[in-house]
């Protein structure tokens, strides 16, 4: 059960992480200052658990990993949406953030609701009420798993390796 956070329409990702903090070293000096420009305290109030909310094309403009990121780094759960751009979704599967798709979502919770996600079912619980999502494939459930796409294939690597090197079989 987590708290979501619901953002409009059109959220580019330089909302989520505004240029210039692209400068600092890491992604922990990043995190602070995610979404700073709509919710300047988000990086404080949001909790290891909870959900960002967006509508249609969520993430859209500048191609950079950063912004799903600073959101995986601050821990939120997973970031739900009516649809997403199409390299932001790519990114955040790529460093094990989860982005579900889920159409009816948006119009029947406000910000500061709680649910609840069942992520291998393709549901979401809130407010009373069971909504049906986008249910991810077993091989983006297992990059996921994994944490993230690099993980996953430094994972599969290992194992190919270990069969090919005379290991354990």
């Amino acid at each position: 059960m987590g708290v979501i956070y619901k953002f409009h329409n059109d959220l580019d990702t330089d909302q989520i992480i505004a240029s210039q903090y692209l400068l600092l070293p890491t992604i922990d000096e990043m995190k602070a200052h995610a979404f700073e420009s709509l919710d300047a305290d988000f990086a404080v109030k949001v909790q290891p658990g909870d959900f960002v909310l967006g509508g249609e094309n969520f993430g859209c403009g500048s191609s950079r990993e950063q912004a799903p990121s600073v959101l995986k780094a601050l821990g939120v759960q997973a970031v739900v949406a009516k649809s997403f751009a199409r390299i932001f979704f790519r990114n955040a599967i790529n460093i094990g953030l989860p982005v579900i798709v889920c159409k009816d979502l948006y119009e029947n919770v406000s910000d500061g609701d709680t649910m609840e996600l069942f992520l291998s079912e393709g549901m979401v619980k809130a407010c009373g009420r069971e909504y049906s999502c986008t249910k991810l494939p077993p091989y983006m459930q297992g990059i996921l798993d994994k944490g993230g796409l690099i993980a996953s294939l430094n994972e599969d690597q290992s194992t190919t390796a270990k069969y090919n090197c005379g290991g354990d079989k």
